[in-house]
């Protein structure tokens, strides 16, 4: 299958988001309350290009680098955390289809604008059969499985006498189980839910071996010579979702400036809030810290590209740095959250007022295990300080 088509730049997919936003913004408080995205939303995005950043382009896809996806993502989590969350989430296991040998790939991409979904935590099991393997597994978190073509799944393969082998598969959503098991404080559209396969038939071609995926080590012949496709894959996933991050500092920041100039401060003569030293300190001080998040996010695309595109080899620094990159501007738009909800008041606790929704969307992104700060930073320290990384994922 071969259908090459113009690549947008840069500038037109952010063009393509604009003109997306208010289909986008218009269906917020729908998809937080029925814990997924709308179809108008997944439609919005579609159109937008969003599934296509990170298909190659001879089906059609865009091969987006990645400074591209963190200034899409940034767009898409100022707009709203749950939709910046699903493209990142689905930028990155379509990454993973292209570790995939090019048959697997003809199938998958045969869908325009195809959806995948999925999950590293190999949490299946597989056996060996005539052809192929029998999948049995449950994988929670799986992050936009609702509107999914295709599910990215780590499981591992068990034969008599030998030990487990991790493995990555790909499997079409219509032989998964879908549990509605999301009820959670943030990411609520995101429709992070569990997905369940039982007794699935998998042909050989469509399992892999873990570290082909994640290495990452492509068995496609044509990918093997495509730049974007030799990240390793938690260096994907940091570069995938950084942006959101940074996204939703700036709505945060965004929706705070909405509100101001009808507000006062209650029990204080101040007839403006605006006027007031604590708000110019406050909006200051956050300001800062959005400017720092972008910047750590921005570092995570340089290197990650230029690695990309000049074949240089990644040092063990160079790969903790772009996890504790990820960490620390999740805690700074964390810190940028925090600062202007204490600054907008009571009223802000209810829930039409968007503060409170970035809130709790921040605080859910940074407590995954790949983006938790302190993690990081402890990582990059113990690295810095010259003893070896105490974790695979890197």
């Amino acid at each position: 299958m071969v259908t090459i088509t113009e690549t947008p730049t840069r500038e037109e997919i952010l063009s393509r988001v604009a003109k997306a936003e208010p289909v986008l913004r218009e269906h917020v408080a729908w998809s937080e309350e029925n814990r997924r995205l709308h179809e108008a939303t997944v439609e919005a995005m579609a159109e937008a290009g969003i599934f296509r950043m990170r298909v190659p382009k001879r089906y059609g896809g865009y091969e987006c680098d990645g400074a591209t996806l963190v200034e899409v993502g940034t767009a898409l989590g100022r707009i709203d955390g749950s939709v910046g969350w699903v493209a990142m989430v689905n930028w990155i296991p379509t990454y993973l289809v292209c570790m995939f040998p090019d048959e697997v790939q003809d199938e998958v991409f045969s869908i325009p604008d195809v959806r995948v979904c999925g999950t590293n935590a190999p949490k299946g099991t597989m056996v060996p059969v005539e052809g192929g393997y029998i999948l049995n597994g449950r994988w929670p978190f799986v992050s936009g499985a609702h509107h999914a073509h295709w599910m990215e799944a780590a499981a591992v393969i068990l034969r008599d006498g030998a030990e487990p082998e991790p493995v990555m598969t790909m499997v079409p959503m219509s032989d998964m189980e879908i549990v509605d098991d999301w009820h959670t404080t943030g990411l609520r559209g995101s429709g992070s839910i569990t997905t369940v396969a039982t007794d699935v038939f998998l042909p050989a071609e469509r399992v892999i071996p873990l570290g082909a995926a994640l290495g990452p080590d492509t068995l496609s012949a044509t990918n093997r010579n495509i730049p974007i496709y030799s990240t390793p894959a938690t260096l994907v996933a940091a570069v995938s979702g950084v942006g959101m991050l940074a996204g939703l500092a700036k709505a945060a920041r965004d929706t705070f400036f909405d509100r101001l100039p009808d507000r006062k401060i209650i029990y204080t003569d101040y007839p403006s809030q605006a006027e007031a030293p604590l708000t110019h300190l406050r909006v200051g001080s956050a300001t800062h810290k959005i400017d720092q998040a972008v910047f750590h996010a921005r570092r995570i695309a340089e290197v990650v590209d230029h690695k990309a595109f000049s074949g240089e080899a990644w040092t063990v620094e160079e790969r903790v740095r772009v996890r504790a990159d990820q960490g620390e501007a999740a805690r700074l738009a964390k810190e940028v959250a925090d600062i202007f909800q204490m600054a907008s008041g009571g009223t802000s606790i209810y829930t039409d007022v968007p503060i409170q929704r970035i809130v709790r969307d921040i605080t859910s992104a940074a407590l995954h295990g790949l983006v938790v700060p302190d993690v990081n930073t402890e990582l990059y320290g113990r690295v810095l300080c010259g003893l070896e990384p105490n974790t695979l994922y890197m």
